[in-house]
């Protein structure tokens, strides 16, 4: 059953519940950052409309800086305002920034621990038509691998809100992962959101069987493969890992034990993305069968978002077919 303390949508099963993309909660939760911090600043790489920079860039007009095509410039520049007091924000599409800068953003940001929040857009396959040129699948590895870099991949445009202002918050460098499509919105103002901490989503009633941890807009179907699987006499936990790095370990070790079974799902490579991350503190704390939903070591293509995600084998019946299996594994 969902999770009374999660404080989730009422209606995140219905037909009729809110869709926004994540890229709006970025949009929304600058605009709210910059009010609260004259120090906050925004960059972006000729993707303001895109990125949901525009707001931002249309009340804070002295205080948004327009880069033009060139993203490494971009996080260069920001790396100096980072270091000078300011708090920078600097967006783009994931596969630009930080797929074309990441040199830029290791030496100019991560490695000076300069204040920089870095905003990965269009992330994932549910970009649809662009393809797999603009499809980053590979965004959470690269830069959960890079030392002082935190990662967080939120599950909707609420969360994403929440997410961008907390970062403003915390000191030094920061991924943001967001997405394209229109997403289920399935949190609420009052749900709880920690950097570096995990939220408990879906509980069943009984003998936990198997744990799901997932990340971004794929929550939503982790919910709904949970909720499938309950009819079918299968008990899970569903977390919500928004926060890759730091990882809340304490989170995923007890759901792994109480349940002797994981499914990771993620909009992303299953190598060094969240599964990655769970598998680390599983294999050194709590060894645990794990299965990986997610893209299997192979580039997008174009095509409608839903379709890309079942194609892809990020469906709920994907999610299902994982409990399954890891299940047997126990």
């Amino acid at each position: 059953m969902v999770n009374p303390e999660a404080k989730l949508n009422p209606k995140i099963f219905d037909k009729d519940v809110e869709m926004k993309p994540t890229r709006d909660g970025y949009g929304d939760g600058l605009v709210l950052a910059a009010d609260h911090n004259p120090n906050v600043v925004a960059l972006c790489a000729d993707l303001t409309e895109s990125t949901r920079a525009e707001a931002f860039a249309k009340k804070y007009p002295d205080r948004f800086f327009e880069c033009g095509v060139a993203e490494q410039n971009m996080a260069t520049i920001a790396a100096g305002l980072g270091i000078s007091g300011k708090i920078p924000f600097i967006s783009s599409y994931a596969t630009f920034s930080p797929g074309r800068n990441w040199e830029q953003i290791r030496t100019t940001i991560a490695y000076n621990d300069s204040n920089v929040k870095i905003a990965g857009h269009h992330a994932g396959v549910s970009v649809g038509p662009d393809g797999a040129t603009h499809q980053a699948t590979e965004d959470i590895a690269i830069m959960r691998a890079m030392p002082n870099m935190k990662v967080f991949v939120p599950c909707d445009a609420i969360e994403a809100k929440k997410l961008v202002v907390a970062s403003a918050k915390i000191w030094g460098p920061v991924y943001m992962r967001f997405g394209r499509e229109k997403s289920a919105v399935i949190t609420t103002a009052r749900t709880p959101f920690t950097p570096g901490k995990a939220e408990i989503f879906w509980e069943s009633k009984g003998k936990i069987q198997c744990a799901i941890i997932a990340c971004g807009i794929l929550v939503k179907n982790a919910l709904l493969a949970a909720k499938e699987l309950e009819e079918e006499g299968i008990k899970t936990i569903v977390i919500n890992n928004h926060s890759i790095k730091p990882i809340d370990e304490q989170k995923i070790i007890e759901a792994a034990e109480k349940a002797g079974a994981v499914v990771i799902v993620e909009e992303h490579q299953v190598s060094g993305g969240l599964g990655g991350a769970v598998a680390e503190v599983l294999a050194k704390h709590a060894p645990t069968p794990i299965e990986f939903v997610g893209m299997q070591d192979t580039f997008g293509e174009s095509g409608p978002p839903h379709e890309l995600i079942e194609k892809y084998g990020m469906g709920v019946r994907d999610i299902k077919a994982a409990v399954r299996r890891v299940i047997k594994r126990r």
